[in-house]
């Protein structure tokens, strides 16, 4: 008889945004004259920029072409695509990224759980708390944690709770630990960190012999000039750290798929009779292995970023979401709300007004005002008590959601 992955079993809960799309859809049956804003999950709503898609098309037609028509690429991904983002993400800002270290994938959600499949099980693993799930699911399922306690913390695991007190930014762990998973702009609480806190992790990780898993997603949304917006920015991170990054929210390729995976050529690991194996040699053996890259048609959009254009036109996109990022800061704050985020990034972290749980203020918002949002608590235990407000939407849609909460609301 064939038998399963037991340790899926330990994700009692579920994933969080399936439980939100569960109790939203529930209202929307009992409701159907309700119109619903969801500000909940990260996905961008406007179009593609125009550079993109004219890039795109000429690809699609170059497809119908027996000259131009291509079939399997590289599973490392197209070297011109790989040179546009070594020069303009990484060389631009004095990090030290060979295009032959970038690997592109379908997805940096995708890439921080396939990793995990070049590294042993009896690492120890620090994540934040609140905590991007992926993260934790793909450990549980990995079989790298035991059981999960009362408050959803899984036994294996070391939590480092970002709080308000600490600027929601992770404190160096007193214990030793192996891989670590930090995400700045950070998902969910929008807190940034600054060179001198990623330099305190890089020295840690390099006298601990540890690995950074340092998530990027979202560093087109940085603001300040001063910000780092690669942990390659850090003396040093190139020996200890692994860094993943997208297309989804700065180009709106969340339904077109494209992102991308720095593993530096100097950056090792222990196999178990203690000598040094290069991690970058285990990543191309497994996309070799796994994956059989992203399209060219995609690739070619992606490539189109740096264009002249398409700079241009991404940064409107990320201009345009963090005008809606501040409407929703300021017109939260006015209301007397307590407002994180949403300064260097497209989140908004607001701490539930008289007391009520994450899910309670959840299901509050969504039958008072009919706005979906993202309850703290299943981003972690320290989050219990707040609650992630996403900046992709449409204008309209953010105005009259801050409206129906401020004036609907009662807070």
């Amino acid at each position: 008889m064939a038998t399963i992955n037991t340790n899926y079993l330990k994700l009692k809960a579920g994933y969080l945004f399936p439980e939100i799309a569960r109790r939203v859809n529930a209202f929307a049956q009992a409701n159907p004259d309700a119109n619903i804003i969801r500000l909940g999950i990260g996905d961008v709503t406007e179009p593609l920029p125009e550079a993109c898609r004219a890039a795109m098309i000429k690809a699609v037609e170059e497809m119908g072409d027996r000259a131009s028509f291509k079939g399997y690429g590289p599973e490392q991904g197209y070297a011109w695509l790989r040179e546009k983002i070594a020069i303009n993400d990484f060389q631009s800002r004095g990090c030290e990224v060979d295009a032959s270290e970038i690997f592109i994938s379908d997805g940096s959600k995708c890439d921080t759980g396939n990793i995990l499949d070049i590294f042993g099980d009896d690492n120890a693993i620090a994540v934040t708390d609140p905590v991007y799930p992926v993260y934790v699911d793909t450990n549980v399922m990995a079989g790298h944690t035991g059981d999960a306690n009362e408050k959803g913390e899984f036994k294996g695991l070391v939590y480092l709770p970002i709080t308000a007190e600490n600027n929601f930014t992770a404190e160096i762990p007193r214990e030793k630990v192996d891989l670590i998973y930090l995400c700045f702009p950070n998902n969910p609480t929008g807190a940034i960190a600054t060179k001198e806190h990623l330099k305190a992790w890089v020295d840690y990780a390099k006298a601990n012999g540890s690995i950074i898993f340092f998530d990027a997603a979202y560093e087109a949304f940085i603001t300040d000039p001063n910000l780092p917006h690669s942990i390659y920015e850090i003396e040093g991170a190139r020996d200890c750290a692994i860094e993943f990054r997208s297309f989804s929210k700065n180009a709106g390729f969340t339904g077109t798929r494209c992102a991308l995976t720095v593993v530096p050529k100097t950056l090792t690991a222990k196999a178990t009779d203690g000598s040094d194996v290069e991690l970058w040699k285990l990543w191309n053996r497994r996309q070799s292995t796994k994956f059989n890259g992203v399209s060219y048609i995609v690739q070619r959009g992606a490539e189109a970023v740096y264009s002249p254009e398409g700079i241009a036109q991404t940064k409107a996109l990320v201009n345009f979401y963090m005008e809606n990022a501040k409407i929703i800061r300021e017109k939260l704050t006015a209301a007397g709300l307590q407002v994180y985020g949403g300064v260097n990034a497209p989140y908004v972290w607001v701490k539930t007004p008289n007391d009520l749980s994450s899910w309670d203020f959840f299901d509050k918002l969504l039958h008072t005002a009919n706005v979906v949002g993202t309850p703290g608590s299943g981003f972690g235990a320290a989050g219990e008590g707040y609650f992630r407000i996403s900046a992709f939407n449409s204008r309209e849609n953010v105005e009259e959601a801050m409206k129906r909460i401020t004036e609907q609301f009662k807070v």
